[in-house]
């Protein structure tokens, strides 16, 4: 079989494009930053552990004095270069911190490599759910009451997972939630892979680094918003509640035995270059995005998600996260997306099913930020011309954990919007391991309602399980995964490509009828 066009030959072509990345990686494809002035062409310095190089899984030389020295600079007591990105760090934090068949408390809109770590360690996961908030459609932040509430109820808890921030630049309150769980003796993980540049902006009004407000593990993907080579990422520890050895002995069972040295170099070199010069960076950055942000502010059909600090415990918002709702244009996510594509040359790293989502690091270029401002007020200008009485709406709060009281609290009414998920998440049936150990059977979509999934069904990217395995589909899941077919999502993780049939757990004893429904 002949293909049409070869991979490195379509790479070259994109890269001659004018086509702007408003997507990861965070060096967003230049060579003329100064973060790239001294590496070199990677085929020359492709190596393997050679005399004087040393060797990623047993340190001793250069490569250890190397990561000391990134620990020194982030205020860990062990910094890991990874370059498997930060799905490696999480599996080896959930590992390394909690016993096989054990129970940890994670936050539901955990990446899937999370998941992956459950499965692994045959764990029990227990969840805190992030409210939504209704109109944006992004998830908000997670309640320190619910953590709290979680660990009384299950006290049997080794480790509490968090994501902070979010895809969408949603933070939580990291010190209290640390704080509640420092109480139990157990460990807090941070999975910050989306907030690697907290650490050098604070200064520049970023959010503060979960490592600097009581996290015992953070894993940080240095790809996704700094200056660094796709997959590389770091995972810091900080002795305390967190098992070092045992984290340690993870490491080196999920990282690659043979670490490229290019991406190795990258870390190095991408840490290097904001310890010296990233600071002052973050600064004109941060700059450049308050004027964007002031001039989005203005549009009246499209909506730029901003004012929701403070809303649906919302403890703060990484603001490089250029998310776009919507809003009373009559667009939809997919649609606001292939527009920026096809009209304006620009390529966003998500959308869902009523926003889009452009990450912006330091690397950015005034024209490429420019562009992006200008397309988003040409669209909404267009759209209103073309619909009558465009007008925001604030987005409200809707949660699982209680009965919305978050909603109340913050003195935000139902405006009569989709409250999303609010009957969404799934019951739990069985473990994900029980599950995925199960035998199985593929069920077409339209007739799986109140059966088991025995796979994964999540939109990718952000690589959040609407259902995992183990879990219910309920009506309004399935109803759920249809919408976003429906809007032209990529919905992924079953074992058929056009999602029209799930795999399901065939037996589960006594625990379902003949059917595989749920009983009772």
């Amino acid at each position: 079989m002949k293909m049409e066009k070869d991979l490195l030959s379509r790479l070259i072509e994109y890269g001659k494009s004018d086509v702007y990345p408003f997507h990861m990686p965070g060096h967003k494809r230049r060579t003329d930053g100064g973060f790239t002035e001294n590496f070199p062409n990677p085929f020359s310095v492709d190596i393997t552990e050679i005399d004087g190089f040393d060797n990623l899984h047993h340190p001793e030389g250069i490569l250890k004095e190397s990561m000391e020295w990134a620990g020194n600079v982030y205020g860990a007591d062990r910094t890991y270069y990874l370059v498997n990105g930060s799905s490696c760090g999480i599996l080896s934090a959930i590992c390394g911190s909690v016993s096989h068949g054990g129970t940890i408390l994670m936050s539901r809109n955990c990446h899937k490599s999370a998941y992956h770590g459950v499965f692994f360690s045959h764990l029990k996961a227990e969840y805190i759910y992030p409210q939504t908030i209704t109109g944006f459609g992004i998830q908000g932040g997670l309640a320190p009451e619910d953590v709290r509430r979680m660990l009384i109820n299950h006290p049997e808890t080794e480790a509490v997972l968090v994501v902070s921030p979010t895809y969408d630049g949603i933070v939580s309150d990291i010190e209290a939630i640390a704080g509640i769980v420092h109480e139990r003796g157990i460990p807090l993980i941070v999975d910050e892979a989306h907030g690697a540049h907290f650490p050098f902006g604070k200064e520049a009004g970023f959010p503060v680094s979960a490592l600097g407000l009581g996290a015992d593990v953070v894993i940080q993907s240095l790809h996704k918003t700094l200056p660094s080579l796709t997959q590389t990422a770091v995972m810091h520890v900080k002795a305390g509640f967190a098992d070092l050895d045992r984290i340690d002995r993870y490491v080196h069972m999920f990282q690659s035995s043979s670490p490229s040295y290019v991406l190795m170099a990258s870390i190095e070199n991408c840490i290097r270059w904001m310890d010296e010069a990233g600071r002052h960076e973050m600064m004109a950055f941060g700059g450049r995005l308050e004027r964007i942000r002031q001039q989005l502010m203005e549009m009246e059909c499209l909506t730029l998600v901003d004012g929701v600090k403070g809303r649906c415990h919302v403890f703060d918002v990484d603001r490089s996260k250029i998310v776009v709702s919507v809003g009373k244009s009559g667009l939809t996510g997919p649609e606001l997306q292939e527009r920026l594509r096809r009209e304006y040359r620009l390529e966003m790293e998500m959308c869902g099913p009523d926003y889009v989502t452009a990450i912006t690091t330091v690397a950015d270029t005034d024209e490429g930020l420019e562009r992006l401002c200008r397309a988003f007020m040409e669209i909404d200008l267009d759209r209103k011309r073309s619909a009558e009485g465009c007008e925001n709406s604030a987005g409200s709060c809707v949660g699982k954990n209680g009965d919305n009281a978050g909603e109340r609290s913050s003195g935000i009414v139902d405006n009569g919007m989709e409250k999303e998920r609010v009957c969404g998440w799934p019951e739990i049936a069985m473990t994900i391991a029980q599950a995925m150990d199960a035998p199985g059977q593929p069920v077409p979509l339209d007739d799986c309602e109140g059966l088991v999934s025995k796979e994964f069904i999540y939109i990718y990217p952000p690589g959040i399980p609407i259902v995992a395995p183990g879990e219910v589909l309920k009506p309004e899941l399935v109803d759920e995964i249809r919408k976003y077919k429906r809007k032209g999502l990529p919905v992924q993780g079953t074992a058929d490509p056009e999602v029209e049939a799930v795999l399901t757990v065939a037996d589960r004893g006594n625990m379902v009828n003949e059917t595989g429904k749920i009983e009772g």
